[in-house]
């Protein structure tokens, strides 16, 4: 009976938890079969934590009112966030594939609990900078480890598992502007404080998923070394991997467009009111999670190259047309962007991992780093254009950057056997 490979480089006696794709007889498929409850509750858990992250953005349009703040601070606020988590996020992979901390995930969203209890009570900039700071540490020390337990839950089904753990995190993402929509706006800034009662349910739901996490935890010394199956030389996998980090940036950079901007493009450009410009916001992100969702399947059944290249150039059309579409046509735009650009994440961190397989958390630290990094970079860039262009200009310069999907055709074609 073939056993699925542990994996590691070095043997020390710290603990590790990696693993290999590995060719699977009957007996293993069975005993090996997706945990089903694992990797719901870990999309769960996400769908909490980027609910309560996505309030930051949410606020915009109250805290610029209020403090009366600019497009570029407004656009270092995202920074401030996403600067944070980016920076962390590949430091905690790394320690996490040395020592992995079943328990580090509650502790995460301990800290993003305390950002948002700053956040609703901050009467500074300086102090919504710091809130905005802390709840982009949560998010660094959540999604390392909780990518990593989604692949180990998912019995050789990674994309399956991979866009089942995102499809989470982005409806949660695209319920925070209804939410902000629904009861803070209304209710004002001090309504924030009200969601630690989310932040307490997803703390009892990784305190618990760490302790079906804690016993798959093996010692370093049992693992057994392999390499990877793919076949490409390390200059290929760095090649891939640049070029990964370069499409990502395509999409985080118009993401962020949408995210930080979108509710001002379309209060200045259609004279909507704040309200119905937060629904507009939350049907794009919706119709981005959807994207999410079906990304990872996609990817498990044609192969995630192809899917890297559709959902990022495939888009290029819609977000030429944007800029120059009346209010019904920039809605059902939003849609489809939404739709095809969210497709490409599940794919890209489950083809980053295949060509590193014994490097899980780094991976994903660096690419859901990378994504947060580069989404906060563009949002203060974005922001000091749309100061100085105004904002239609924004969505004019960003609807070409979807072109940048033409790299795929240098990514290596990963061998059935590692999908």
């Amino acid at each position: 009976m073939n056993k699925p490979v542990i994996i590691t480089e070095d043997t020390t006696m710290a603990p590790v938890v990696v693993e290999a794709p590995v060719a699977l007889g009957p007996d293993d498929k069975q005993t090996l079969a997706p945990t089903y409850a694992v990797i719901f509750a870990i999309s769960l858990s996400h769908f909490l934590n980027d609910l309560m992250q996505s309030l930051i953005p949410s606020l915009y349009p109250i805290l610029k009112t209020n403090y009366a703040l600019d497009f570029g601070q407004i656009g270092m606020i995202t920074l401030a966030f996403q600067f944070t988590s980016s920076l962390l996020q590949p430091l905690v992979g790394i320690y996490t594939d040395r020592q992995p901390r079943p328990y580090s995930l509650a502790m995460g969203m301990t800290v993003t609990l305390a950002g948002l209890l700053l956040l609703s009570v901050a009467s500074s900039y300086p102090l919504i900078l710091a809130a905005a700071a802390l709840v982009g540490t949560g998010s660094a020390i959540f999604h390392p480890e909780s990518s990593r337990i989604a692949r180990l839950a998912s019995g050789g089904r990674y994309g399956f598992a991979q866009s089942v753990f995102q499809v989470g995190g982005n409806f949660g993402t695209a319920l925070g502007p209804l939410m902000a929509a629904l009861i803070v706006v209304p209710l004002g800034q001090h309504s924030v404080a009200g969601f630690s009662l989310v932040a307490a349910l997803a703390i009892f739901i990784l305190w618990r998923i760490g302790g079906w996490y804690k016993p798959r935890i093996v010692p370093r010394a049992q693992a057994k070394a392999i390499r990877p199956t793919h076949g490409a030389t390390p200059a290929r996998v760095r090649l891939a991997l640049v070029i990964l980090v370069v499409m990502l940036f395509s999409k985080t950079f118009y993401t962020a467009s949408i995210t930080s901007y979108y509710t001002f493009y379309l209060m200045h450009k259609f004279a909507l009111p704040t309200q119905t410009a937060q629904l507009y916001l939350f049907v794009f992100l919706a119709a981005s999670a959807v994207g999410v969702f079906f990304g990872g399947p996609l990817g498990d059944r044609f192969g995630r190259k192809y899917v890297i290249w559709f959902s990022i150039l495939g888009v290029l059309p819609f977000t030429l047309a944007l800029p120059y579409a009346n209010l019904p046509a920039s809605v059902a735009l939003s849609i489809v962007i939404g739709f095809i650009l969210s497709s490409a994440m599940p794919a890209v961190i489950v083809y980053a991992q295949e060509l590193m397989p014994h490097r899980l958390g780094m991976i994903s630290g660096l690419f859901f780093g990378f994504g947060f990094g580069l989404g906060g970079i563009g949002a203060a860039v974005l922001g000091e254009i749309a100061d100085i262009k105004g904002i239609d200009y924004v969505y004019q310069l960003c609807a070409f950057l979807p072109a940048i999907g033409l790299l795929a055709i240098f990514l290596p074609k990963m061998p059935r056997v590692a999908r």
